[in-house]
């Protein structure tokens, strides 16, 4: 009993730890500002997600001598960028960046700081989405959430040759199942209007890894039935290597010229600093 309690614990520990890091290192996480402009410091969030046709707010706290601008144009284009400049309210410098009507739009923005003659500049990209329901939402974070949980507690049950490896694996399965290969595609064409952009009809990252994490707790729990439960340890190492990888990296953006949903060059999706 008291092994179970230790292994529940540790599987809690390193899910919740995981989602964490999922979500504050994927590139719609807002990006965290934190800069001196002549010795006058300068903090908060640049948003790197929004609804679509809704103006987007840019809000920095900032002292009196400091000043600026946001520039932004679509991504990816090579259109001229457009200004827009910083107004002052109390202690902040605020500005807001025009909404877009599509989904899976992106622009490009750079805020330039100013003051006594010293000059810093941040850049960041910006996705628009569809709005997604709260409770399709929900279910699906949820039933993720617990998928990785089953599945990690399930490679701690077959290191120990525990009786619970057969029902942690069913328990895994049917979270990802319906919260990934389900839920998820409606919830992305709720985001995006796309409900599947992975293989083999495109190079979607988020998609991808969940078809491997499933197709890998396949082949373990068919392993299983011929006695080999180091496949339930392969399959819960992939599925945490998966699930760290940030959440949306390498995702649908919407191709300007032609209409369409791409998924371009992998580094041109890692946020700017």
């Amino acid at each position: 009993m008291r092994r179970a309690v230790l292994l529940w614990v540790l599987a809690v520990l390193v899910t919740v730890g995981s989602a964490v890091w999922q979500r504050m290192t994927g590139p719609t996480y807002p990006l965290g500002v934190d800069v001196a402009v002549a010795g006058h410091e300068v903090t908060g969030d640049l948003l790197r997600s929004a609804t679509i046709d809704e103006n987007v707010p840019v809000r920095l706290e900032a002292p009196g001598p400091v000043d600026g601008e946001v520039a932004w144009r679509r991504w990816p284009t090579d259109e001229p960028w457009k200004t827009v400049p910083m107004a002052r309210d109390g202690e902040q410098l605020v500005a807001e960046l025009p909404g877009q009507p599509v989904k899976a739009a992106k622009i490009e923005y750079r805020v330039t700081l100013r003051a006594q003659g010293e000059e810093t500049t941040l850049a960041t990209r910006l996705r628009f989405k569809g709005a997604v329901p709260d409770s399709v939402l929900a279910v699906h974070i949820l039933a993720m959430f617990f998928g990785m949980l089953f599945s990690f507690r399930a490679g701690l049950e077959a290191l120990v040759r525990g009786p619970g490896l057969g029902w942690l694996t069913v328990a895994t399965l049917i979270c990802l199942g319906a919260g990934g290969l389900m839920l998820g595609p409606i919830v992305q064409q709720y985001a995006f209007d796309a409900y599947w952009t992975g293989w083999p009809v495109g190079e979607d990252l988020t998609d991808n890894k969940l078809a491997a994490a499933v197709l890998f707790w396949v082949i373990a729990a068919w392993q299983q039935r011929r006695g080999r439960p180091i496949w339930s340890v392969v399959a819960a190492i992939v599925t945490f290597v998966i699930f760290v990888v940030p959440h949306s990296l390498h995702g649908s953006t919407h191709d300007w010229e032609t209409g369409e949903h791409i998924q371009a060059a992998l580094k041109r999706f890692l946020p700017l600093a």
